[in-house]
């Protein structure tokens, strides 16, 4: 693999890919925030966080979400939130059916609690209780530089490159 040709950097996406062989760490989740599977009654929550933390993402909600819920891909039962100790949403793992994690976002107000962390992990394992061999992602290399680190961290790999 090779990495892409000098350009505009902000627009240089790196592909990450997560085998999902071999024991895997359990999720920690920090004190006053609790995990649990997306309902239908989420969705403009979990929009609102999505365009307050991502720079590119579909700001009208009629149009976000039927681009979503009608993808090939979608499936509720792989999409996360996470609610602080007041019942809101504050970070959100979107996964689709392809074994690929499309959006992981925590709001800066809980950043520094390990969420991000807690919610890869458990997006790896249950996709390896789906009986998936791998997980991908991709993301800006610039604008995420943190997530990447996290990534890698956590055993992904690069495995592809593209402005």
């Amino acid at each position: 693999m090779t990495q892409p040709e000098a350009g505009t950097a902000d627009d240089i996406s790196i592909r990450l890919r997560r085998s999902l062989a071999g024991d895997l760490p359990a999720p920690v989740w920090a004190d006053g925030f609790t995990m649990r599977k997306f309902q239908p009654a989420d969705a403009r929550a979990v929009h609102k966080l999505l365009t307050e933390t991502l720079q590119k993402e579909e700001k009208n909600f009629d149009i976000w979400w039927e681009q979503h819920s009608t993808d090939a891909t979608f499936d509720p039962a792989l999409w996360f939130v996470v609610n602080d100790a007041q019942g809101q949403v504050v970070a959100v793992a979107l996964c689709w059916t392809c074994d690929y994690l499309k959006y992981l976002a925590v709001h800066p107000s809980a950043r520094r609690n390990g969420l991000a962390e807690a919610l890869l992990l458990h997006v790896f394992a249950v996709f390896k209780a789906r009986g998936a061999s791998r997980l991908d992602l991709k993301t800006k290399v610039v604008e995420n530089a943190n997530a990447i680190r996290l990534y890698r961290r956590h055993g992904m790999v690069e495995v592809d490159w593209n402005g």
